[in-house]
C-alpha cells in the first residue's frame, strides 16, 4: 500500500470507530437513560443548565457520531465533540483520576483526543466531505 492509501484507511477507521462510540453514547442517553434520566444525572454531577445540556449533548453525540461515520461535516462536528469531551473531563471526570472503573477520565480523554485529531487532519478521501467539498478550487475544500 502507498502512503495515501494508508492515510485514507487510517482516517476512515478512526472516523468510523469514534463515530460509532459517540453515536452509541448519544443513543444511550436517549433510549437507555432517557433524556429525563440524563438531565437528572447531569444535575447530580453538577453540570450547569442540565435541562438544556442533556438533550443538546445527547443529540450532538448521536447525530455527530453518525456524521463522523459518514464523514459529513467532519471537522466542525469533531470540534464540537472535542469541546463536549473537554467539558466532561473538567466538570465530571478529572477529580476521579484516570481509570473509567472509578468514573475517571480515560475514555473521555481518548474520545476527545480522537475527535481533535479528526478536526485537525480531516475526514480523508473515503468520506462524504471529500465527495461534496473535495475540489481544490472550492472555498469549502477545507472541510475535505
Amino acid at each position: 500500500m502507498n502512503n495515501a492509501t494508508l492515510t485514507t484507511t487510517a482516517r476512515t477507521v478512526l472516523r468510523v470507530v469514534v463515530g460509532f462510540l459517540f453515536a452509541a453514547h448519544g443513543w444511550q442517553k436517549f433510549n437507555e437513560w432517557t433524556i429525563a434520566g440524563t438531565t437528572a444525572a447531569f444535575g447530580d454531577m453538577g453540570i450547569p443548565m442540565a435541562e438544556i445540556a442533556a438533550p443538546v449533548i445527547a443529540t450532538l453525540e448521536l447525530v455527530g457520531g453518525i456524521a463522523l461515520i459518514l464523514g459529513l461535516l467532519t471537522r466542525p462536528v469533531a470540534v464540537l465533540l472535542t469541546l463536549d469531551m473537554l467539558g466532561a473531563l473538567i466538570l465530571v471526570h478529572v477529580s476521579a483520576g484516570v481509570f473509567v472503573a472509578n468514573n475517571g477520565y480515560e475514555l473521555v480523554l481518548l474520545l476527545g483526543a480522537a475527535a481533535l485529531t479528526l478536526a485537525l487532519v480531516g475526514p480523508g478521501r473515503a468520506s462524504a466531505d471529500y465527495a461534496l467539498f473535495g475540489r481544490r478550487d472550492s472555498r469549502v475544500s477545507v472541510l475535505a
